[in-house]
């Protein structure tokens, strides 16, 4: 069995990881012939619309996926026009416009923050007057890790701002107070088995995620799988979604959600009976889904831009260390650690430790 990956990042990578075992082969179609996930597969080198290549792929592929929402869904759409592609292009499309989301979210009945559509400066500043500030400005499309965002805490951050994204199409949205970040990762197959993954509490900075941790027995788990339900449901979804949440007073707010294997639910690699990875391949190939039931206590701890000595990651009790194969560079995910331990308590504490390292070499 042969699996097409659009892209060949860690993602991907992570997902051949999980599907050697499996006896799986996989093609990956990325523009980078040094793409960390190359070495688990058959590389096909170019741009994800190359005729020649996305023939190929579909040609040969059993299924495909993908690794990130920014492919562009018209090639999900040709090859699903000539095998099967899981999430579906739909998904794909709905995920990579910000606006086109929130209004997905609103016709499910799943709450957002205040927000409002913006082509130009002056309609910017008229948003601003009913939203308030503080605000956050984002393009409607290529945003990820913070990044095609900007904060708004006064009059004088919008012109810098509006700048800044050059012109494009941008949605702003009014600031939620938020207690918490956390996440819901569920899994729908084929056949329409579901699962979901408690949720990840998560600690984001600088627009990138540093820390997630599993909440089992998490008090809003019950209303953000009705959220990701009504997801499944309205896109017809087979594969592994991810639902970033806010917790306001009780209640659950959707930011936005991701149509893959998510950052999120790392910790799922050895704080779960069956990983998201290794589940979204059984999903997408229609085999029974694996069991969600958490390890112990886990966590996950990204390291961004640089990495800590191994030996003084492994000389910490219960960790798991996972190397992306990617040179460090600012801002970059190159790596992340996984924890477990066997109360909440001792997981904080080993947190923290691998907080620790992860900073030091920081470079975001």
């Amino acid at each position: 069995m042969i699996v097409g990956v659009l892209g060949a990042g860690q993602l991907a990578r992570m997902i051949a990881l999980a599907g050697i075992p499996l006896g799986l082969d996989f093609i990956f179609l990325d523009p980078s012939a040094d793409a960390c996930a190359n070495k688990l597969g058959e590389p096909l080198i170019g741009d994800y619309n190359d005729p020649a290549l996305l023939a190929q792929l579909a040609e040969r592929a059993d299924v495909v996926t993908y690794e990130f929402e920014n492919v562009p869904a018209e090639v999900a759409e040709f090859l699903a026009s000539h095998t099967q592609v899981h999430p579906s292009p739909k998904a794909l499309a709905v995920a990579q416009d910000r606006l086109v989301e929130k209004s997905f979210f609103f016709g499910l009945g799943i709450p957002t923050p205040d927000y409002a559509a913006v082509d130009s400066f002056e309609s910017l500043e008229q948003a601003m007057i009913t939203l308030g500030y503080p605000a956050i400005l984002k393009s409607c499309t290529q945003g990820y890790d913070g990044k095609g965002q900007s904060l708004l805490k006064s009059p004088d951050d919008l012109k810098p701002a509006w700048e800044l994204l050059q012109g494009v199409p941008a949605v702003v949205e009014a600031f939620v107070p938020f207690n918490r970040e956390v996440s819901i990762i569920a899994v729908r197959s084929v056949s329409g088995e579901v699962v979901f993954y408690p949720l990840s509490e998560n600690l984001h900075r600088g627009g990138i995620l540093r820390v997630s941790e599993c909440r089992t027995n998490d008090p809003m788990q019950q209303q953000a799988e009705s959220y990701i339900s009504r997801l499944l449901e309205a896109l017809d979804y087979v594969g592994v979604l991810a639902l970033e949440l806010f917790e306001v007073d009780g209640q659950l707010v959707a930011n936005e959600f991701a149509p893959r294997v998510h950052n999120s639910g790392h910790w799922t690699i050895e704080g779960a009976e069956t990983s998201q990875f290794e589940n979204h391949l059984r999903a997408i190939l229609d085999l029974p889904l694996g069991s969600t039931a958490p390890v112990g206590n886990a966590a996950m701890v990204n390291f961004i831009g640089g990495l800590p000595k191994t030996e003084e990651l492994l000389a910490i009790p219960h960790a798991h260390l996972h190397l992306y194969d990617k040179s460090p560079r600012k801002g970059r995910k190159v790596a992340h650690a996984t924890i477990r331990a066997e109360s909440q308590e001792q997981l904080s504490e080993l947190v923290k430790k691998l907080t620790v390292l992860a900073d030091q070499v920081d470079d975001s």
